[in-house]
């Protein structure tokens, strides 16, 4: 399906869906919890449903609620379970240590890209604590039992290795202890995932590049847990106000967070000069790329991101198919191995952007089209549904004009 977007003054307020990285902390933490939990999550989507069916595969009751969902825990599993992760790699890397901790062997599989992101080195530190896999990539068997001990792991490649491990290790009740080799990319993931462990009741110890996993009764359920906006997706719309000239306010957003992605409040205010070369560590924050990049066209001076190179491992490979994204509107991006380069033109004209199949491709271009001097054609606009399927409709809410074409 394509969008067809006329220019429009974007213009109202719109809340921020809740985090998607949030989401799928909480129902991996309730599964494996105490008792049942009761999630308040404003919104959902194709990747936080991915976490909830693998979890209702491997035995958790999960039922969806006005409010959210209500989590039964596992309490039984069975042999050799199929468990489809479909785009999502959070759910993958999540899923892998949690499914090999419960010891009943799975089968993952996945679509779309998913099965060409990397898994080999969470792969190599299961099968150093008791666990078995035919093979590095999807489909991928997995059998035998992950046990609790010292980890090393390579911490340039995903935060989602870290993340996988510190979510299934707790079910041994034994301490465990991460090394994290080498720069840690994306650390504020790693401080999300540490935050929902303590809301669920295991302390851990974030020392240098050394985390411990304190001995523990397992997953102590809040009984009520709430999913918090999501500053990944609400940028969107931050950028969007900044284009448009101050007329979106986005809500539901926490300025006391530790989502990474709640810098794009401080970038703004950089974009704001319009006129000044500026240079951006993109390390931490992947996922804002694209949007920032859309709106650094509409600056005149010249924006260095950098440190990029995971952006490569995406959805798409996003420091080619954001380049291809600002250049197909009119724009002037340079794409390098780990950086991209946006010669601030001062605006954008328009044209037709192909997707890739990216989520945050499809959004950072709708944004930019609001404020481009002709139509704009997104091809694949449905990939928006992997994280945030309300989109179009938010859009259209604030004076977007959208057609559909199938």
């Amino acid at each position: 399906m394509n969008a067809i977007i006329t220019p429009a003054v974007l213009s109202g307020s719109v809340n921020a869906p809740a985090s998607k990285s949030m989401a799928h902390r909480a129902l991996i933490c309730a599964a494996l919890s105490s008792n049942a939990t009761d999630i308040i999550c404003s919104t959902t989507s194709v990747d936080i449903e991915a976490t909830a069916q693998c979890l209702k595969a491997l035995g958790a009751e999960i039922t969806k609620t006005e409010t959210g969902f209500f989590v039964e825990p596992i309490k039984n599993t069975t042999e050799n379970t199929e468990l489809n992760c479909c785009e999502s790699g959070s759910t993958l890397r999540f899923m892998l240590p949690v499914a090999a901790v419960l010891g009943k062997g799975v089968l993952l599989d996945g679509t779309g890209r998913l099965p060409e992101r990397p898994i080999g080195e969470l792969c190599k530190a299961i099968c150093a604590h008791g666990c078995l896999t035919e093979g590095e990539k999807l489909p991928l068997k997995v059998s035998g039992k992950l046990m609790p001990g010292t980890y090393e792991i390579d911490g340039s490649v995903s935060s989602q290795f870290i993340s996988g491990l510190l979510l299934a290790l707790p079910v041994t009740h034994e301490e465990s202890t991460i090394i994290i080799k080498g720069d840690i990319q994306s650390k504020p993931y790693i401080e999300m995932t540490l935050q929902v462990l303590r809301d669920f009741g295991v302390e851990t110890d974030f020392i240098g590049n050394i985390i411990k996993i304190r001995p523990n009764n397992g997953y102590i359920t809040p009984k009520n847990y709430t999913v918090e906006g999501d500053w990944s997706n609400g940028a969107f719309f931050i950028c969007a106000d900044l284009i448009g000239g101050n007329n979106v306010k986005c809500f539901n957003l926490t300025d006391k967070s530790i989502q990474g992605d709640k810098a794009v409040a401080e970038i703004a205010k950089l974009f704001a000069q319009k006129e000044q070369d500026l240079h951006i560590d993109v390390g931490n924050i992947p996922d804002l790329v694209p949007v920032l990049a859309a709106t650094a066209s509409f600056r005149t001076g010249k924006t260095f991101f950098f440190n990029a190179a995971r952006l490569k491992i995406k959805e798409s490979d996003r420091i080619v198919s954001t380049a291809q994204m600002v250049n197909s509107l009119g724009g002037n991006a340079e794409p390098g191995n780990d950086t991209l380069t946006i010669n601030g033109l001062g605006k954008l004209t328009g044209g037709t952007v192909d997707s890739f199949n990216d989520h945050r491709i499809v959004m950072a271009a709708a944004i930019a089209a609001s404020a481009c001097e002709k139509e704009t054609t997104i091809l694949g606009c449905e990939a928006v549904n992997k994280s945030y399927p309300t989109f179009f409709e938010e859009y259209r809410k604030l004076g977007g004009k959208v057609w559909h074409q199938a």
